[in-house]
């Protein structure tokens, strides 16, 4: 049976183009009535797609029109019907980030790659670290901090020095960005369901902001994140060529 589709795409000229032809060829069926959903774009409009389709248990199956492509499939007008009854699913829980700014008004996210604290100004950040209630670092100084996933870890994680994580592994990685003191250290494993605080020390002087997933709050004075395991997000990718074989090679280059 041919799967019902609804084709999204990216902004880019190349991903509308690959829309109206994938949308003549095999129909475009309406969001509440698909049964899959295919993404023509790069990572960035991937995790727009996920974010926009969450709550709704459909498969999204990308096909890259970017320029990385990490979490895209090779792109292909040909037999799609039969790529889409072979693709393996790998099914992902995303990060929940609840930011206070300096207003005391809390902000909460979503973030299926990472969050990251990054520095607003010309001052270094300061942060302190609590997991699980504990204090961990009483002071990081820094231009930011990141916590990533799995599947994210490969993505600004991996920019700043971070761990590659297999995208079956219960943990989570925490990444100083350009820390300075401690100077040498280069982060921490944490387990999937530990709940990570950050407190911004300082934060008149050394504003912060929180992004998740390129959506951000700026003036944070406290952030904390956790495992969002009631949200899943089923991706969809070609047989021989899923998370955990991307992340396995992407080690060896």
């Amino acid at each position: 049976m041919t799967p019902r589709i609804h084709f999204t795409a990216s902004k880019a000229d190349s991903a509308e183009a690959a829309l109206a032809r994938m949308a003549q060829r095999y129909g475009q069926a309406p969001l509440e009535q698909a049964d899959i959903v295919v993404a023509l774009g790069g990572d960035g409009f991937m995790l727009q797609t996920l974010h926009a389709t969450q709550g709704l248990g459909l498969p999204v199956y990308g096909m890259n029109r970017g320029t990385v492509g990490f979490l895209m499939n090779a792109y292909s007008e040909d037999d799609l019907p039969r790529r889409l009854l072979l693709a393996e699913e790998t099914v992902i829980n995303p990060l929940r980030m609840r930011a206070t700014d300096m207003n005391d008004e809390l902000h909460e996210m979503l973030a299926i790659n990472e969050v990251s604290m990054l520095r607003e100004g010309p001052q270094a950040a300061k942060l302190r670290i609590f997991v699980d209630g504990r204090l961990r670092m009483e002071e990081l100084v820094c231009d930011g901090a990141l916590i990533a996933t799995p599947a994210g870890s490969t993505a600004y994680n991996y920019s700043a020095h971070g761990p590659i994580l297999p995208i079956d592994s219960d943990v989570l990685a925490l990444t100083a960005i350009a820390p300075f003191r401690p100077r040498r250290w280069r982060g921490a494993l944490l387990p999937k369901v530990a709940r990570v605080e950050i407190e911004v020390i300082d934060p008149e002087r050394r504003p912060l902001m929180a992004d998740a997933d390129s959506r951000w709050v700026r003036h944070v004075r406290h952030v904390e994140v956790v495992s969002a395991s009631d949200v899943s997000h089923r991706l969809l990718f070609d047989p021989g060529h899923g998370l955990e074989e991307r992340l396995l090679r992407e080690q060896f280059v």
